[in-house]
């Protein structure tokens, strides 16, 4: 995810890092290349004038661009609220670990950082549930290989990791740790890591209706490779440059939105999960009295 601080306004014309343009640009050069034989051609093709004019064009690009407008809502949407289970993740973890250390009478810092290890590693094996890579390497550096190799079959590791949590719970009131009361709250606490993983997957596995996203599509590379056409006689030379400029704000919005569609994946603009599982990471260990890592981050910069 890039994060940035802010810039001088020359500066941001000629931003590369972070933008979509590196995506779009060999579109951009096609257009560009027909733009400029249209011009030569006089907007004939074949010997035949196609007659089009900008006012149809005017008309559309407004329709355009109040579609464009509901279709990136929806994908910041999903950003946004994709960025809220993650910052309520980081609450409630915060949450139990507090709990564990001050709702029992006898501090016992073997048990507590066994449950506070189950809490990283279960923010680990959601981002990695969530990006379809394998779990098994962060749950065994944090919370050993018994563990891992106990979940490494399993194919939810964040909810198998809950139970866990849940295990942890029931034993420690048999051992009269904690009394009703208490336990009640630690389960709500549990639920509370469910609805944000249910959240999560919400998210990731209900993705803005594909027939929705072909018709966009379509009619964005239709409009934009009529644009030549419609502007030849009006524009002559300068055609080309207005063009291109027009398709690049719209073909830069749609690929925006399918970026921000998916909040969890790997793009520039994702959600930084990698520095948000750390940020977790540290900041329980911390809570806990132990020894924090120190995780190298660019300046301006946060690599997922």
């Amino acid at each position: 995810m890039i994060i940035r601080k802010k810039e001088n306004w020359l500066k941001m014309l000629f931003v590369w890092e972070g933008s979509v343009l590196p995506q779009i640009l060999y579109r951009l050069i096609l257009l560009l290349l027909i733009s400029v034989f249209v011009v030569y051609c006089r907007g004939s093709v074949f010997n035949y004038k196609i007659q089009l004019n900008p006012g149809p064009f005017t008309l559309f690009g407004i329709a355009l661009a109040i579609f464009f407008g509901f279709r990136n809502n929806v994908s910041y949407e999903r950003f946004w609220e994709g960025r809220k289970l993650w910052g309520s993740l980081l609450n409630t973890t915060r949450s139990l670990t507090r709990q564990v250390q001050t709702l029992n009478g006898e501090e016992d810092n073997k048990e507590v950082n066994e449950f506070v290890n189950l809490l990283v590693s279960f923010t680990y094996a959601l981002k990695h549930q969530l990006r379809h890579t394998d779990a098994t390497p962060d749950i065994t550096r944090i919370s050993g290989v018994l563990l891992a190799d106990k979940l490494k079959p399993a194919i939810y590791k964040p909810a198998m990791l809950i139970k866990e949590m849940g295990m942890w719970v029931k034993k420690r009131k048999a051992k009269g740790d904690f009394d009703s009361i208490q336990t009640t709250s630690f389960d709500q606490s549990l639920n509370e890591l469910s609805n944000i993983l249910g959240g999560c997957e919400r998210i990731a596995s209900t993705p803005i209706p594909y027939t929705y996203k072909v018709l966009l599509h379509r009619t964005v590379y239709i409009y934009c490779f009529l644009l030549p056409f419609g502007f030849v006689d009006s524009l002559g030379w300068m055609m080309p440059v207005i063009v291109v400029f027009i398709a690049y704000t719209f073909v830069a919005l749609e690929a925006v939105a399918d970026e921000l569609e998916d909040p969890f994946g790997l793009e520039p603009n994702d959600l930084a999960l990698n520095s948000l599982c750390t940020m977790i990471e540290t900041t329980l260990l911390e809570m806990s009295d132990r020894e924090v890592p120190v995780a190298p981050v660019r300046e301006g910069y946060i690599q997922d």
